[in-house]
């Protein structure tokens, strides 16, 4: 699945999570690069960019068919019965769809009741499949039984996961959409470009960005082992070190969401999902990873 929060600009946008603004025109040519290599999944949220990365993907989908959309609706402090038809006509309308092919809860607020108008939602056509981000596992079981007294399913979680979020809590809900025929959806797998092998000690982010703050100079410091054997395995797989955490993650039995900007990263993208990464290789990242000590926990995570 292909992301877009970077895309979007102004509060939880570009500018202020990454530290930099992307050419509109290059995004387009990175959205057509990204389809004709068989990308055709592609996930948003009303609150990336308050709306404009949604807009933004609106635009690029005039004429394509052949794309499923999801997009998330982040809920309020308080409850109140039909609050989510509103913002989820919003959505569709930037995006110039009818409806999406999952529709998220992106925070577990209120989930009970959400769950339940979200269930209704789907019943009306309004929705094709229902997804809740950001969820624990007893929140996932209590979400999957409200669904199935509705005569529904849960279809899909996404959650934070990469080689610096391996926690037990993440290891223990994987298994469990296994064993329910619930897909796990993996964000932040390259950890906001921290795993992509471009960024070190001496090359970090933006000063100016919330991920330089999630991301100092000290923890690629820490994570400099882990950097070296990715690269290592990059050059052995023929693909740039950015794929690596991206094979992994699937060799995982997760779908990776990834960001892209540039059309070059749909083409490194389409290179590396043709490759299966071994087991052994699998082991060796999860034990240096966690060797680093480093471990990635935002601050909306629950």
């Amino acid at each position: 699945m292909i992301g877009t929060w970077a895309w979007g600009k102004g509060a939880n946008g570009s500018d202020i999570v990454f530290g930099k603004s992307y050419d509109k025109t290059a995004l387009q040519e990175t959205f057509t690069k990204a389809v004709e290599n068989g990308f055709t999944f592609w996930d948003t949220a009303e609150v990336y960019g308050m709306g404009s990365s949604e807009k933004l993907l609106g635009e690029f989908l005039q004429n394509v068919n052949n794309v499923c959309i999801s997009t998330k609706y982040f809920p309020k402090k308080k409850y109140k019965n039909g609050l989510i038809e509103k913002p989820l006509s919003a959505s569709m309308e930037r995006l110039g769809r009818e409806i999406p092919d999952i529709y998220w809860l992106h925070s577990s607020k209120n989930f009970t009741e959400n769950v339940r108008e979200m269930a209704t939602l789907k019943k009306n056509g309004k929705i094709k499949c229902i997804g809740v981000s950001n969820f624990t596992l007893p929140e996932l079981k209590a979400t999957h039984d409200i669904l199935k007294r509705e005569g529904l399913k849960l279809d899909a979680a996404q959650n934070h996961f990469s080689l610096l979020s391996m926690t037990k809590q993440q290891k223990s809900i994987i298994e469990w959409c296994h064993k329910n025929d619930v897909v796990y959806f993996a964000y932040m797998v390259l950890e906001q470009g921290a795993l992509t092998g471009h960024y070190d000690e001496k090359h970090h982010f933006p000063l100016l960005s919330m991920r330089n703050f999630t991301f100092g100079k000290d923890k690629f410091r820490k994570i400099a082992p882990l950097l070296d054997y990715m690269k290592e395995l990059a050059e052995q797989y023929n693909v740039d070190t950015s794929q690596i955490p991206v094979m992994w993650a699937i060799g995982k039995g997760v779908v990776p969401i990834v960001g892209l900007t540039k059309p070059e990263h749909a083409l490194r993208l389409s290179e590396s999902v043709r490759k299966e990464i071994k087991v052994s290789e699998i082991d060796t990242l999860d034990k240096i990873a966690v060797n680093t000590g480093v471990i990635i926990k935002c601050n909306w995570e629950p």
